[in-house]
């Protein structure tokens, strides 16, 4: 059965089915079954998450890749921080792919959802006003 090679930096971090996996040396891994991953740039770290649209995209991040019992309360949180954006934007885009983020955590496509809410932390750094900083 092939499967997906993945090159890891000595140090990167990996999330596989919720389990984070940090690699001493650079290292070439196959991944042979099915399983949700991160690895990389892909992973915001907690720590990172420092704005509105960081926010949904880690809470995007965990519907995806967070156990079991993380996924439900991450799609929760995704749903209020996405509202609490939307109300606050004035962008109509932005709104749309917000809407369509949504669409795609209910459907439990997160890793297309995330590509999305990429873009929305892209959009958010293009604006005068995304100097601040979130309080959780």
């Amino acid at each position: 059965m092939a499967g997906l090679v993945v090159e890891l930096k000595q140090n990167e971090l990996i999330i596989i089915n919720g389990a984070a996996i940090r690699f001493r040396t650079k290292s070439r891994v196959e991944i042979t079954g099915k399983a949700q991953f991160l690895y990389g740039k892909q992973i915001l770290l907690p720590e990172d998450a420092n704005t509105p649209a960081a926010l949904i995209y880690l809470a995007v991040q965990t519907a995806y890749i967070g156990n079991v019992d993380e996924r439900d309360k991450a799609i929760d949180e995704a749903r209020i921080l996405v509202a609490q954006f939307k109300f606050q934007s004035k962008s109509d885009l932005a709104k749309g792919i917000l809407d369509k983020i949504m669409v795609l955590v209910e459907a439990q496509q997160c890793y297309e959802a995330l590509k999305l809410a990429r873009r929305i932390m892209q959009h958010e750094a293009a604006l005068p006003q995304a100097h601040y900083l979130c309080e959780r």
